[in-house]
């Protein structure tokens, strides 16, 4: 049986305080949750913070982005050493961010991967159709490429470790969310990618996440779906209130 997670992506919002409020009061509020796996993704300049106020929580904290060299003359950018510094464990990557705004692609974000990988940094890898992908009828290509491409080279014990978020980019941010059916189509398709790719085990154990305007009021519609295992949290994660009954609704 899957564990279903919740993971809050704060993006670029929040200051230290707010950071830290949020964290504490996802904490203190979730403490007696067991049942599901229970994330936040806060700018890169509070995970230091999150070291202490998440320590010896059920709350795991990880980095919205990351290099893939250990280090370098690479202005800007943050190692993965780095981030084990401030004791995250995880770390989104190929976020549709990422890729539209900062124009990353699949081949770099396969060396992100595989350095999260050999860091013991949990890699939640994004992938996702625009909307002209989706009305062209290339939406199920475009997504066995970026599997392909972004996991070239991960063997079936690395898997293990990898979490699979899916998030219709023409759904992030924009309050419209895919029906359940649209949704459990793609999660269907992604898990039978990994049955034909890897192995039946592979694709019964890994996490496929659905992100894409998750609120309380559709999230259970979702996550009772067969294929999917819990979900990547934007707005609805900036409020204590609505996430924290995310997380619930989801045991």
């Amino acid at each position: 049986m899957r564990r279903k997670i919740i993971a809050g992506n704060w993006k670029m919002h929040l200051l230290a305080d707010s950071a830290v409020g949020l964290a504490k009061s996802i904490a203190e509020d979730l403490k007696d949750v067991n049942e599901v796996d229970i994330a936040v993704f806060p700018p890169a300049p509070y995970l230091i913070l999150m070291k202490e106020v998440l320590k010896g929580t059920n709350v795991k904290y990880g980095a919205q982005n990351m290099y893939f060299e250990e280090k370098g003359a690479f202005t800007g950018e943050i190692s993965p050493g780095m981030l084990k510094d401030t004791g995250c464990t995880l770390v989104l990557i190929g976020h549709s961010e990422r890729r539209k705004v900062f124009n990353e692609p699949d081949h770099l974000l396969n060396k992100k991967v595989k350095a999260a990988l050999d860091f013991q940094i949990q890699p939640y890898f994004c992938i996702g159709e625009t909307l002209e992908e989706r009305e062209s009828g290339e939406l199920f290509n475009v997504i066995e490429t970026q599997l392909k491409e972004g996991l070239a080279g991960i063997n079936e014990k690395q898997l293990e470790s990898v979490v699979i978020a899916y998030e219709p980019v023409w759904a992030i941010g924009t309050g419209v969310v895919a029906t359940p059916d649209q949704a459990q189509e793609m999660h269907a398709f992604i898990r039978n990618w990994f049955l034909k790719n890897y192995s039946d085990k592979s694709a019964e154990d890994i996490r496929i996440l659905y992100g894409g305007s998750i609120k309380p009021d559709n999230i259970k519609g979702l996550i009772s779906l067969k294929d999917i295992d819990g979900g990547l949290v934007g707005g609805a994660s900036l409020t204590a209130e609505s996430f924290n009954q995310l997380v619930r609704y989801s045991r």
